[in-house]
């Protein structure tokens, strides 16, 4: 069963039934009246405010997308690029690719002009799918991507150098193309976040879209009733794996169209959504504005809501213990896993197990995981070695990349890069990224654990500890801390509070300033280093 077949089975067994609602707050009408009363023939200002089609439609868009592809001369294996932001266009589109037998290259919204174009010669893209915020940047490289052969565009006023996919559409057959696909066919190239340079092509088989789906409808067990809130980019595995457990039930899905605290509240609210996958820094703004007073629950409706889950990074326990006190009947779980990997759930916590908070748990559905020394040998449990992963996720290979592939693909088994340690009861604690590690006087300093504990201060909202430079010690830990709206802080209170740590691991430099993220939630840590190594910045020193 390729992914593919799914979405034919809920166009089936479904057809007149909500797939897909697109939620747009800045263009909520004035008035008080729920989201659902709005249709799609609802005038307003700009985009509409609420959109939706049921999953006989969706199908019908898939296919037609396909058979445009095929008419432009797409032939099976073909990469198609899509650069668009979070819309009810997003999925159609992309399982027209699949359809069509193409490989779908979804791009990262933020990518300037330069990413863009490499990304699409790396990946051998010879079709592109576009939406308008990304004209500027195209127009700058258009002259550049000769092997692209065509470009759709998706909005008004379609540019010179595109056709439009609105006008075409209409005209296209709603049937399905008549693509054999199997499991071992490829599906997918998604790009690395790039944080260290330029991204990495990773490419995945249709088996490992198959898997992510049923190994996300295991771990959270998504019935056809349960509503999912989809906030986070489609473009990246983490949001759209997670979606693919409702499309093994054929459940609803509400995409969101940004991430304020209160637009998230009145999504559940409106929409009975029951699922939400969040990020650290969204579930943080949630509680704040909740504590400030700028969101009363008592004015909504969540009693639908039953699970709330978090991946793409190391999440501080302080939080979900906050969390669980506002929503006592809330279950939790977190998720691990990367692009490599499909995306989350190689390693989950579980729902049950809350009382692990803190660690990012065991071995998810199908898969199979274990920690190695520097010699590639099973760590002893409680010692910190590399996080490895095994399972029919893994990807192929880093496209036009053998190198990349060997560092990280020996066997069946993926080498994260990421550094972990076993407890006694079998869970697996994320230490950091083995690239993160700070070497301070012969120590290894590990800066999430830092930063957890930093975190636990009522006036921190944000943290990241990177090292800097020194001339006796090697490394020096530095803590760059965002304070809470409304909060202060100073360089000596977080030195008292620090006292706590063992000496070593109390960071030698405090800066204040605003903790650069991407758009799924990871800190940016090669930019700080980049920054604040190249100014030499020490602000204090810890005694």
């Amino acid at each position: 069963m390729t992914i593919v077949d799914l979405l034919n089975q809920n166009a089936i067994q479904y057809p007149a039934e909500t797939a897909l609602v697109e939620i747009n707050p800045q263009f909520e009408p004035s008035s008080r009246i729920t989201w659902k009363d709005y249709s799609l023939t609802q005038p307003t200002v700009g985009e509409p405010f609420r959109r939706e089609i049921t999953w006989k439609e969706f199908e019908k868009r898939a296919n037609r997308f396909a058979n445009l592809l095929l008419t432009r001369g797409c032939r099976k294996g073909d990469k198609i690029a899509i650069l668009l932001m979070n819309s009810i266009e997003w999925l159609p589109i992309y399982f027209g690719v699949l359809k069509a037998g193409a490989i779908a290259a979804p791009l990262n919204y933020r990518y300037t002009a330069e990413e863009i174009k490499f990304c699409l010669k790396k990946a051998d893209c010879s079709m592109l799918v576009f939406g308008p915020e990304f004209i500027g940047r195209l127009e700058d490289v258009c002259a550049e991507l000769t092997d692209v052969k065509h470009m759709f565009y998706v909005g008004e006023d379609c540019p010179s150098f595109a056709d439009s996919y609105e006008d075409m559409i209409p005209y296209c057959s709603s049937h399905a193309p008549k693509i054999s696909l199997s499991e071992e066919d490829y599906a997918a190239i998604y790009f690395s976040s790039g944080t260290t340079g330029f991204p990495k092509a990773i490419l995945h088989a249709h088996r490992s879209l198959t898997h992510a789906a049923l190994t996300e409808q295991n771990h959270h067990s998504q019935t056809h009733e349960d509503v999912f809130l989809c906030i986070p980019p489609l473009y990246h595995t983490g949001a759209k794996m997670h979606w693919f457990g409702s499309l093994v039930v054929g459940g609803k899905a509400v995409l969101l169209k940004g991430a304020r605290p209160d637009w998230i509240i009145k999504a559940v609210s409106d929409e009975h959504c029951s699922i939400v996958w969040l990020l650290v820094p969204w579930a943080q703004d949630i509680l704040d504005a909740i504590d400030r007073g700028e969101i009363d629950l008592k004015e909504y409706n969540t009693e639908s809501w039953r699970l709330m889950h978090i991946g793409a990074q190391p999440v501080p326990p302080s939080l979900i213990h906050r969390w669980l006190k506002v929503f006592p009947n809330h279950k939790y779980d977190t998720n691990y896993g990367l692009s490599e990997s499909i995306g989350p759930g190689c390693v989950h916590l579980g729902v049950d197990n809350v009382d692990k908070v803190g660690a990012i748990g065991k071995a998810g559905y199908g898969w199979t995981v274990r920690i190695v020394d520097e010699n590639g040998a099973p760590a002893q449990r409680g010692e910190v070695g590399e996080l490895c992963v095994k399972g029919p996720g893994v990807m192929l290979c880093y496209y036009k990349d053998e190198q990349a592939t060997k560092e990280v693909l020996r066997g069946e088994w993926l080498f994260t890069g990421d550094m972990a340690m076993e407890d006694s009861d079998g869970f697996i604690y994320l230490v950091d990224r083995k690239k993160d590690v700070i070497i301070t006087g012969g120590e290894n300093l590990y800066p999430v654990q830092i930063e957890d504990f930093i975190r636990a201060h009522d006036a921190v909202k944000d943290v990241a500890v990177i090292g800097l430079p020194d001339a006796r010690l090697g490394e020096i830990a530095a803590a760059i801390i965002e304070v809470k709206p409304g909060k202060t802080l100073t360089e000596d209170e977080i030195n008292a509070f620090c006292m706590k740590l063992p000496r070593y691991k109390r960071p030698r430099a405090i800066i204040f300033a605003d903790i650069p993220r991407n758009p799924t939630g990871k800190i940016e840590k090669p930019k700080l280093r980049e920054k604040y190594c190249a100014e030499g910045l020490v602000t204090a020193q810890i005694k």
